[in-house]
C-alpha cells in the first residue's frame, strides 16, 4: 500500500479521498490556491502546500507547481480526483516519470479513452456500437454545418478531452454553428486545458446510463452495476441513481458486458466509467471517463465497496480480489448534487458566496459528501458543487422518499442552491414513472417561481422598500411558517428550500432564460459575480430585446447576458477579462 498521497484537486472529492486515505493509514497532502487557503480539504489533510494564484489555470492546472509539491512532500502516490488533470495523459505521464504512482489508468489508456474521438474508435474495435458521429477533430464551423445537413439537426459539439458537460453545445441549425463551436472550444480550454472538439448526432429524448468498471494489473476486469444520470441541465447532471431503473435486466447485463469489452480493448486499469445513451430499447456507446465519477457514491452504496480504497489498492499492485460473479447489488441509491446555483425560472444561475449555515441531513441510509462547511466561501473561479447528498432504500420508491426527507432536512444558507429544483424533480410524476430524459428538466419541468430571490415592493414616499420574508411564529403553542412583508434592511439568509434570500435590486427582472440580466431603463446588468469573456456589441449597434450583449463566465459556466429593451448601444462599460459583481452595469442601451 502507498504511504503518502498528494490529492491534486479540491472541494468534496479531495475531502472524499482524504477520508479514505486516513482510514487506510495513508498520509495525505493537500494542495490549494490562494482562495482555498482555509478550505475544508486543507484543514483535513495531514500536510498542505500552496499553489498560489486564484484561477484554476494559475493553480490546480499548473503541472510544474504540483510536481514540485510531490517532490517536496516525499509522496509516493498522486490521486487526481475528477476534473482538472484527471483525464490528462501528459500529466499522468509526468507523474509516473517522476517515479510516483498515478492512482488512475495508465497514460496510454487515458490517451485512447480520455480522448473521446479515439475512444469511439476503440469501441468500434470492440464491436460496441456508438452514437453516430465524427472521429476527427473539428477545424471549422463548416464541418458542423455539413454534418448537420447530412445527418439531421440538432447535433452536439463535444469536448474531446473532458466530460461533465463542459465544452458541449447543442446546435439546432446552421446559423448557430460558428458561435457554438467558438464557445465550446473556449469552455473546454479553460476546464481541461485542451480545446479539441468533435461531433455527434444529438438524440432528442434519451436516457443517460453509465457502467462502473474496474480492472487490475492481473488481467481481471468487472463491472459494478449501472447508474442512471438522466436528470440534467446544461448537459450536466443533477440527480443520479443506481441501478438504472426501468430497463430490462438482460439489457443492463449487455451494457455491463459491453463496458468491460471497451475497457479491455484499451488495456484499462483502475476505475473507469463507460457511458451509454439509451433510447427505445437500444443503447449506444457515448464515451469513457478515465477517472472516478462524481456519482460514484451510489455505486458504493449498492455494492458495499469503497471505490477510492479499491483505487488505492489496485494502484499499489494488488488484485481486485473478486470476480463478476461476486458482485451483488443491494437495494437502490439516489444522489443529489447540491450546487451553488439559483434555479429560479429554470435558469440555474451561478450563485457564489459565503455559506453562513450548513446543517447536514442525518438518519438511516443518509450520507453527505461535502467540500465546504459553515463560513467557507464558494468562489466564482471553480466548480459550483457544494455537496452531494446520497441515500439508500430497499427499493427506488423508498430511496426517493428518503431523499425528499433528507433534502428538506438540509439547511444551507448563503448561496442559492439547486435543492428546490431537486425536490421538484423527485416529486414529479415523470421522474417517479421513469418517463424523463436528459432533456426533460430544460424542456418540460416547470420551475417558475422556485428559488427566486424575494421580491422588493416599490417604496412609498420616505419609506424603505419592503421585502418578503419567511418567518416562523407560534400561535397557542403551535408553530407555523408564514410569509411577511417587512422593511428591507439588508441581506437575509435563505434556507434549503429557497437558497439564499437575497433582496432583489429595485430594477427590472432578469431578462434571459440562459442566464442574463437587464433593466427596463436600458442598463444591462449582470446577475452574478464573474468574468467577462466576450463582448458581443459595440457603441452604435442596434439590439433587440432578448439579444445577448456579453458573455459572462462564472463557476466554470458561460452565461449570455441579454438586453431587456430594444434600442441602440450608447455605452459599453466592460472588455474581455474584466471582473464584475452582481448588479454591475455592462452595457447601456438608449
Amino acid at each position: 500500500m502507498l504511504s503518502k498521497v498528494v490529492i491534486a484537486n479540491r472541494g468534496e472529492i479531495a475531502v472524499r479521498i482524504i477520508r479514505t486515505c486516513q482510514e487506510l493509514g495513508v498520509a495525505t497532502v493537500a494542495v490549494y490556491s490562494d482562495l482555498d487557503r482555509d478550505a475544508l480539504h486543507v484543514r483535513l489533510a495531514d500536510e498542505a502546500y500552496a499553489l498560489g494564484g486564484q484561477t484554476a489555470a494559475e493553480s490546480y492546472l499548473d503541472t510544474q507547481k504540483i510536481l514540485d509539491i510531490v517532490s517536496r512532500s516525499g509522496a509516493d502516490g498522486l490521486h487526481p480526483g475528477y476534473g482538472f488533470f484527471s483525464e490528462n495523459a501528459d500529466f499522468a505521464r509526468a507523474v509516473t516519470d517522476a517515479g510516483v504512482t498515478w492512482i488512475g489508468p495508465p497514460p496510454a489508456a487515458i490517451e485512447v479513452m480520455g480522448d473521446k474521438i479515439s475512444s469511439r474508435l476503440a469501441a468500434q474495435r470492440a464491436n460496441v456500437a456508438g452514437v453516430p458521429g465524427t472521429t476527427e477533430v473539428l477545424t471549422s464551423s463548416d464541418e458542423v454545418v455539413a454534418f448537420g445537413e447530412a445527418n439531421g439537426w440538432p447535433v452536439a459539439i463535444k469536448a474531446a478531452y473532458g466530460g461533465g458537460g463542459r465544452g458541449m453545445r447543442v446546435v439546432r441549425e446552421a446559423s448557430e454553428a460558428a458561435a457554438a463551436l467558438e464557445s465550446a472550444q473556449r469552455e473546454a480550454e479553460k476546464a481541461f486545458g485542451r480545446s479539441e472538439s468533435y461531433l455527434e448526432r444529438y438524440l432528442t429524448w434519451p436516457r443517460h446510463v453509465e457502467v462502473q468498471v474496474f480492472a487490475d494489473d492481473h488481467g481481471h476486469a468487472v463491472y459494478l452495476g449501472t447508474r442512471d444520470c438522466s436528470a440534467q441541465r446544461r448537459h450536466q447532471k443533477l440527480i443520479e441513481e443506481a441501478p438504472a431503473p426501468g430497463i430490462p435486466a438482460a439489457t443492463l447485463e449487455a451494457m455491463g458486458e459491453a463496458a468491460v469489452k471497451v475497457a479491455k480493448a484499451c488495456g484499462y486499469v483502475n476505475a473507469g466509467t463507460v457511458e451509454f445513451i439509451y433510447e427505445d430499447g437500444d443503447f449506444f456507446f457515448l464515451e469513457m471517463n478515465t477517472r472516478l465519477q462524481v456519482e460514484h457514491p451510489v455505486t458504493e452504496v449498492v455494492t458495499g465497496l469503497d471505490l477510492v480504497a479499491l483505487q488505492l489498492r489496485v494502484a499499489s499492485g494488488e488484485p481486485l480480489g473478486f470476480g463478476q460473479e461476486d458482485v451483488r447489488l443491494n437495494g437502490h441509491a439516489i444522489e443529489v448534487r447540491i450546487n451553488a446555483e439559483d434555479p429560479a425560472g429554470g435558469r440555474f444561475l451561478p450563485s457564489p458566496g459565503t455559506i453562513s449555515r450548513f446543517r447536514r441531513a442525518d438518519g438511516y441510509g443518509v450520507r453527505t459528501d461535502a467540500g465546504y462547511d459553515e463560513g467557507d466561501t464558494v468562489s466564482q473561479f471553480y466548480d459550483n458543487l457544494i455537496a452531494k447528498l446520497i441515500v439508500w432504500g430497499r427499493d427506488r420508491e423508498e430511496a426517493r422518499r428518503r431523499m425528499l426527507r433528507a433534502l428538506r432536512e438540509t439547511e444551507l444558507e448563503g448561496p442559492a442552491t439547486t435543492i428546490p429544483a431537486d425536490i421538484a424533480i423527485l416529486e414529479h410524476p415523470d421522474f417517479i414513472n421513469i418517463e424523463h430524459s436528459t432533456n426533460w428538466v430544460e424542456q418540460r419541468l416547470d420551475l417558475s417561481g422556485i428559488g427566486a430571490a424575494p421580491p422588493v415592493t416599490a417604496p412609498a414616499d420616505g419609506q424603505p422598500a419592503r421585502v418578503q420574508r419567511d418567518v416562523d411564529v407560534e400561535v397557542d403553542g403551535r408553530r407555523f411558517s408564514v410569509k411577511l412583508w417587512v422593511p428591507d434592511l439588508g441581506p437575509a439568509s435563505g434556507s434549503a428550500t429557497g437558497g439564499a434570500a437575497r433582496p432583489a435590486r429595485p430594477r427590472g427582472p432578469s431578462g434571459s432564460a440562459a442566464g442574463g440580466g437587464g433593466a427596463g431603463n436600458g442598463e444591462v446588468a449582470v446577475p452574478m459575480q464573474g468574468t467577462i469573456v466576450k463582448v458581443l456589441v459595440a457603441v452604435g449597434d442596434a439590439v433587440e430585446a432578448g439579444q445577448a450583449v456579453t458573455v459572462l463566465e462564472a463557476m466554470k459556466m458561460e452565461n449570455n447576458i441579454t438586453a431587456e429593451t430594444t434600442g441602440t448601444v450608447t455605452e459599453v462599460k466592460v472588455k474581455p477579462g474584466d471582473a464584475v459583481g452582481a448588479g454591475d452595469v455592462v452595457v447601456v442601451i438608449g
